[in-house]
């Protein structure tokens, strides 16, 4: 279907093709404030994606280009950008430029937030954004490691199967699939935001920019309080390409690389780029193989045609299988045979080898930019993405036959935006614009066990395990005075009841963000987006495949755990009309200071939630943000500095806490009232030589439930602080590049990043939780005449032991389990250019 739609937008925008018409040369000679010639200095015609380099002698030469007037930018590093527009004539276009000595430019200054290329410093909005080199020197490759060094955001992966998102104490990790993200998720302006598909590896990446506060005039009705945009490397006009291969200990091996190519000149361009990533798991499991691993193979192609001289069409293929072992969902109740309960040492979960996950993302984006005059252009992004894993993991942590669990989750999406872009030069530019977006998962929980181990568990939980041996239940005790007429009843050595939950949801969208600038100094920016919602949930139980009497006890007979639905399919649908919008100010004290100050309203969208007994809606969870912050550029571009202070209120908090009460192990959103949260961040970047530089960052959050709901009522988490939610967090780090000699470069960087104590629940019980720690990584090596790399890198340089969550379903037991941190991960590593 998606192919149908780009054929569409193809054809719509090919009619405004214009006929063949004279074309003419660019050529000229780049030299420096000195006269001196510059070879390597990259001239590029962005409209047209075309470019070329300066030879020995410093010139340059750019053919078969239609006569009209084009800006052309020319760049070296070390030296000021020269952006200028030049006239191409019927002739030849002589045109020389002079690059001027510079300072190193900071990555990360120009973004693209507003859905146009800006300075940081000129958007009113919180945003880290990192750049190619920043990615390629911290050996970034997940986002849970890079979102150590963005101040209010983190990120927990317990697999990649199943990520918790927080920004500013805000997370979003629900797998259900009736359940929308408080965090978007884009690629390429894409939404890729469901939590089983929104992981991607980051390789071969332009940039990655982070914003925080509600952002739902910009990314959509997953933004409630913000999102992360991922763009990738597009094809361009050139012959290039890097492949980097590596090899660690745990057996870490890492190859990955790119290629790009002309196929048709001044046309149609080619990349393609690939990675395998892989580790051995650093946890031991007796029961067989080993436990928190990782295994990743992805590729991705890209297209870019150029239709006409106003019309671009870029095509993007993404693929992602991943096929890591088990998480280790280690037991903090029962010691291992010969073991402890430390989630750092070795475990003993059943089924062994058979824990892990098979994961497998893909999708197809095609993004159509038109220019139809120098104030208008319009941009068509069409995309089609699928997701399908099945994880098998041990919830108990134990070797005992009672919690295994699978969780089958599948999606599939398409989304069609048009965007009208426009900017008078002078006062006036923004965009406006619709989306249609359409949606359809479902997350499927088979459960295996032994009625034996089970019935331990929930009767006599001291001998469920002793001394590491699971301990067996063969019948229900004897008891009619406490069991009644099921008393000594057998239990099963095998069952299977499976619970699934279906979404399937409608959107679309209408949007406008413009900005004014009422003076040279003060502008104001005003966003509105309104939002049609069609939301389908359902929810359907296959019953045990053998009628359990354990069930009796729990009340869910014939099954144990999961109410029955009667075989029957329960649905439920509703439509949403909402609104969300920001109001924001910028003022430019002078060139190197600018103020801002936001106020916003975000929102997620109602949940549908059904069980088997009953069907409730949950109001949309709404938040009122107001933010202040200043940011600067100064000493030309050598030293950025960013602070801010923000404030939220929210509505209708929706809260999943997985719990076994009552006899039924339930895991659905609840309305848990009022919260609120405030904070402030702070942000530096230095180059103090052209290749040398230095970050820091800092994040304070306190967010917490508040004592009373909207209707006075007091909450029964009040006073708790978020999950996943550090007071404090910082990082910084360097990057040292001496020069050697002509041909040799020496590189050294250090990180260090901290984050306080954090609740792994919202129940904010003790024993689930992580005291605060640091982790300190580095890179040092080589760098022989810019096209060869040599490099070691050290993570957790001084092995700390730390966990990354804890409680988890056995915690609904009152057998909470607990997955350890990565340990000291070392290797090397080598790259080429070409």
């Amino acid at each position: 279907m998606y192919f149908k739609f780009l054929l569409t937008f193809l054809t719509l925008f090919s009619v405004v093709s214009i006929n063949a018409q004279d074309t003419g040369v660019l050529k000229g000679t780049i030299t420096t404030e000195h006269g001196e010639p510059i070879m390597g200095a990259n001239v590029h015609i962005k409209k047209l994606s075309l470019g070329t380099t300066s030879n020995e002698n410093g010139e340059f030469i750019l053919e078969k280009i239609t006569n009209a007037s084009y800006i052309v930018e020319v760049s070296y590093l070390g030296c000021n950008t020269i952006v200028k527009k030049v006239l191409i004539s019927h002739s030849e276009t002589i045109q020389n430029f002079v690059l001027k000595e510079s300072s190193y430019l900071l990555e990360g200054v120009v973004v693209t937030s507003q859905k146009r290329e800006q300075k940081n410093k000129d958007v009113p909005i919180a945003i880290t954004s990192y750049g190619t080199d920043f990615i390629e020197n911290q050996g970034t490759f997940e986002y849970d490691a890079l979102s150590e060094y963005v101040p209010g955001f983190q990120v927990q992966i317990q697999s990649v199967n199943n990520p918790g998102i927080v920004i500013r104490g805000i997370t979003s990790d629900s797998g259900d699939s009736r359940v929308e993200p408080r965090v978007s998720i884009f690629q390429d302006g894409v939404s890729i935001s469901k939590s089983r598909g929104s992981v991607v590896e980051l390789y071969d990446i332009e940039r990655v920019e982070v914003l925080k506060g509600p952002q739902g005039t910009l990314f959509g009705r997953g933004a409630q309080i913000g999102a992360m945009h991922i763009i990738q490397n597009k094809a361009k006009n050139e012959t290039s390409g890097a492949v980097k291969v590596g090899y660690g200990n745990y057996n870490q091996v890492l190859t990955t690389g790119y290629y790009n190519t002309p196929l048709v000149d001044d046309k149609l361009f080619f990349r393609a780029a690939a990675i395998y990533n892989s580790r051995d798991g650093f946890i031991e499991n007796v029961s067989g193989g080993d436990l928190n691993g990782k295994e990743t193979l992805a590729f991705r192609t890209s297209f870019k045609y150029l239709i006409n001289d106003n019309t671009t069409l870029d095509v993007i293929a993404n693929w992602q299988k991943d096929t890591p072992p088990g998480t280790s969902f280690k037991s903090g109740t029962y010691a291992p045979i010969g073991g402890d309960t430390n989630p750092n040492t070795f475990a003993d979960l059943e089924r062994g080898e058979e824990l892990g996950l098979d994961r497998t993302v893909y999708g197809v984006t095609g993004i159509l930019k038109h220019e139809l005059n120098d104030v208008w252009d319009v941009t068509s992004t069409t995309a089609y993405r699928q997701f399908d894993s099945n994880e098998a993991f041990d919830a108990d942590g134990t070797a005992a036959p009672a919690l295994y669990f699978r969780e089958i989750s599948k999606g599939k999406q398409f989304s069609e935006e048009v965007r009208f872009n426009f900017d008078t030069d002078e006062k006036f530019r923004g965009f406006f614009g619709g989306n249609f977006f359409y949606e359809d998962g479902s997350q499927e929980v088979p459960w295996e066990l032994d009625e034996r181990s089970f019935g331990m568990l929930i009767l006599n939980p001291a001998a469920f395990v002793l001394n590491g041996v699971p301990t067996l239940l063969s019948n229900i005790p004897n008891d009619p005075a406490t069991f009644g007429p099921i008393a000594g009843a057998p239990l099963s050595s095998y069952n299977k009841e499976t619970n699934t939950n279906f979404g399937k949801n409608y959107s679309g969208d209408i949007f406008a963000d413009a900005s004014y600038d009422v003076t040279d100094k003060l502008s104001i920016t005003l966003g509105l987006r309104a939002t049609w919602e069609n939301i389908n949930a359902a929810y359907q139980v296959e019953d045990a495949v053998t009628p359990s009497n354990l069930g009796h006890l729990t009340g869910n007979y014939p099954n144990i755990l999961f109410a029955s639905t009667n075989g029957e399919k329960i649905e439920a649908s509703d439509n949403f009309l909402s609104a969300v919008g920001r109001f924001a100010v910028n003022y430019d004290v002078n060139d190197n200071i600018t103020l801002f100050g936001t106020a916003a309203r975000g929102r997620r969208p109602n949940v549908i939630s059904v069980t088997a007994t009953e069907t409730n809606i949950l109001s949309d969870e709404t938040v009122m943000s107001y933010e202040i912050g200043a940011k600067s550029l100064f000493l030309n571009n050598r030293l950025q500095f960013d602070i801010n202070a923000y404030m939220y209120d929210y509505a209708n908090f929706q809260t999943t806490i997985t719990k076994f009460e009552n006899g039924n192990l339930i895991s659905i959103p609840e309305d848990s009232g009022n919260a609120s949260s405030f904070g402030f961040e702070a942000a530096t970047q230095f180059a103090f030589t052209k290749s040398s530089s230095f970050f820091a960052n800092y994040g304070y959050i306190d967010a917490s439930f508040d004592d009373k709901d909207s209707n006075g009522n007091e909450q029964a988490l009040a006073g708790n602080t978020f999950r996943l939610t550090p007071k404090h967090s910082f990082s910084f780090g360097f990057n040292i590049n001496p020069k050697i000699n002509k041909n040799l470069d020496f590189f050294f960087r250090p990180t260090y990043t901290y984050k306080s104590k954090v609740f792994f629940e919202e129940t904010n019980l003790p024993n689930i939780s992580q005291d605060g720690y640091g982790i300190l990584n580095y890179k040092v090596g080589l760098t022989i005449n810019k096209m060869y790399e040599l490099g070691f890198y050290m993570n957790n340089a001084l092995d700390k032991q730390y966990i990354i969550d804890a409680g988890n379903t056995g915690g609904a037991f009152g057998i909470p389990t607990f997955i350890a941190g990565p340990p000291r991960f070392f290797g090397a590593q080598l790259k080429v250019k070409f």
